[in-house]
């Protein structure tokens, strides 16, 4: 049995978790700083480092303690190595390494895409292979993942993640910040086809959602006030979503994956899972919507299962692999 403690703090979330065998959550808990950063529309990395330093050492104790567990039972401590924001990706990475040192434990750095598609091993036993669809405020990417923690990248965004594009939109339309709970639960009462926003042709398995966010803006400035947002919302959400899906089934045709995996923030989305869910021609999975967005129990996870093919004389590893169609054929 391996226990491992998580630490995550790459952007806004101080978190930290114990997890047994990269599948059992012994304790998961977290500080969110979502409502200070809501006034300033989104992330400030330097006021983020400092409520980190805050609140790093609280947030162990408490995991340590819920978990129940004693020092001795720590197989290893586990933090984001990146990417995320430098800052706050420091106060974790020094909380990590004080740690090992002092408990005289292994440290192992995660990267923190890996860590979002390792929550879908919490509390499961998913297995790989699969085709990853990460989807977040910073990140879009299609992942095969050919073991626990090894996967090559077949595509990502060229400019905006889907995350950042439904954050930028809500404040283009006044909602607020985070954009992406707000947008999804106004869609569903709202006419995604009223407004035909356009979807980029991007080669290959790559995405790209800055020209729909600069569409919905032309869009409202033609628009007179008071805006139909629902409309909006749902229109935006399915010229985002739709073209999620469709390189995610493209990616799964070519590579054969015998599942679809969700992962990150925008995993959460109810139209991204009942879109995928309808669609795919094989089982599709995701987390917990708590296991969505950034936490410590995918970092454990992670660490475990990363430590595990080191074991095999593996090491995790990301390789880009994006080709157009055109050489597919």
């Amino acid at each position: 049995m391996a226990t491992y403690l998580g630490i995550e703090t790459s952007c806004d979330e101080t978190a930290a978790a114990v997890v047994v065998d990269g599948r059992k959550i012994l304790s998961n808990c977290l500080f969110s700083q979502i409502d200070l950063h809501k006034k300033f529309g989104g992330v400030v990395p330097e006021v983020a480092a400092r409520e980190h330093l805050e609140a790093i050492n609280e947030i162990i104790n408490s995991a340590i303690s819920q978990a129940g567990i004693s020092l001795k039972d720590l197989s290893g401590v586990a933090c984001t190595a990146g990417p995320g924001l430098i800052g706050t990706l420091l106060v974790g990475f020094s909380a990590a390494k004080a740690l090992s040192f002092a408990w005289d434990i292994p440290l192992i750095a995660v990267d923190h895409l890996i860590a979002h598609v390792c929550a879908n091993y919490l509390e499961t036993d998913l297995k790989p292979p699969f085709l990853a669809l990460l989807v977040s405020g910073g990140h879009s990417q299609l992942m095969h993942f050919t073991g626990f923690v090894e996967a090559k990248i077949f595509g990502q965004t060229v400019d905006d993640a889907a995350g950042e594009a439904y954050d930028k939109v809500a404040r283009l339309l006044g909602l607020g910040y985070p954009g992406g709970p707000i947008i999804d639960k106004l869609a569903q009462s709202g006419d995604r086809t009223r407004f035909p926003f356009p979807q980029a042709r991007v080669e290959g398995f790559d995405f790209s959602f800055s020209g729909v966010k600069t569409a919905v803006l032309r869009c409202l400035e033609k628009l007179e006030k008071p805006w139909p947002i629902e409309d909006i919302a749902a229109s935006f959400q399915a010229a985002v979503i739709d073209a999620l899906v469709k390189k995610t089934l493209q990616a799964q045709k070519y590579t054969d994956a015998p599942k679809i995996v969700l992962a990150g923030g925008v995993a959460a989305n109810s139209y991204l899972k009942e879109q995928m869910l309808s669609l795919a021609s094989v089982p599709v999975v995701f987390p917990e919507a708590k296991l969505c967005t950034d936490n410590a129990a995918m970092v454990a996870a992670a660490a475990y299962f990363k430590q595990m093919g080191n074991k095999e004389n593996k090491d995790s590893h990301l390789q880009v692999y994006s080709r157009s169609f055109r050489e597919q054929s």
